[in-house]
């Protein structure tokens, strides 16, 4: 008992001490675009921006945190073509490019990395190497398009529930107005941008929600000038 209150706690603390926060709003579950804007403190940094979400919207994800919600809701699933709800860590940044100068862990997109969508395999949900025996299926990190010549990863399901959601990244967008498969994605210009704020120190996390949550995020962060 004495153990999960400190880890409650401990997960508490580093809630509130997000110093960096990137928060998404979309007018209801079944939306595919949404507004995202970053904060620092109480300030905002840049201007509001337009980003894409899931082809089928949000549904609730699986991270450490939690947002009070109503059960009977979307929740995320392999495949769906939904976006994760919730609150999640930022833990790295990755890229086609072989060195980066930024704040955050940076992972090189070599040919051989993939992330795993085989909800039976051991590494599902991660960023591995090939390994010798494929996985029944994956997906390869160095694309033929940009679309992942730079992203974020969005620390959702790391746990690994089997069809609860994998690979889910903040990345370039296909197109302007091109939902994802499950991501988050805007311009590459602003996600440059982006990642030149980012700062591992200072705790960065992604809160992604319908408009109707807006009140819940206020609650955990008041001094956030929300509308």
């Amino acid at each position: 008992m004495l153990k999960t209150f400190l880890i409650i706690i401990n997960l508490q603390i580093f809630l509130f001490a997000s110093n960096q926060i990137i928060l998404v709003v979309s007018e209801t579950f079944n939306s595919n675009k949404a507004i995202l804007r970053c904060f620092e403190g109480n300030k905002q940094i840049f201007h509001d921006i337009e980003v894409n979400l899931g082809k089928n919207g949000l549904g609730w994800g699986i991270s450490d945190f939690s947002i009070k919600h109503d059960k009977n809701e979307p929740q995320k699933q392999e495949g769906d073509k939904k976006a994760p709800a919730g609150i999640f860590k930022l833990s790295h940044i990755f890229g086609y490019k072989t060195k980066k100068s930024i704040l955050m862990p940076y992972i090189h997109i070599a040919k051989e990395l993939i992330c795993v969508d085989d909800a039976k395999h051991k590494n599902y949900n991660q960023i591995i190497m090939m390994p010798t025996i494929e996985p029944k299926s994956f997906e390869y990190m160095k694309r033929n398009d940009a679309q992942y010549e730079l992203g974020i990863i969005v620390e959702h399901n790391t746990k690994q529930k089997q069809n609860a959601g994998s690979c889910i990244f903040i990345h370039v967008q296909k197109h302007q107005n091109t939902p994802t498969a499950g991501c988050t994605s805007m311009s590459y210009e602003d996600l440059k941008k982006i990642v030149a704020w980012l700062d591992s120190n200072k705790n960065p996390i992604l809160i992604q929600v319908p408009k109707k949550y807006l009140q819940e995020v206020k609650k955990l962060y008041p001094e956030l000038a929300l509308d």
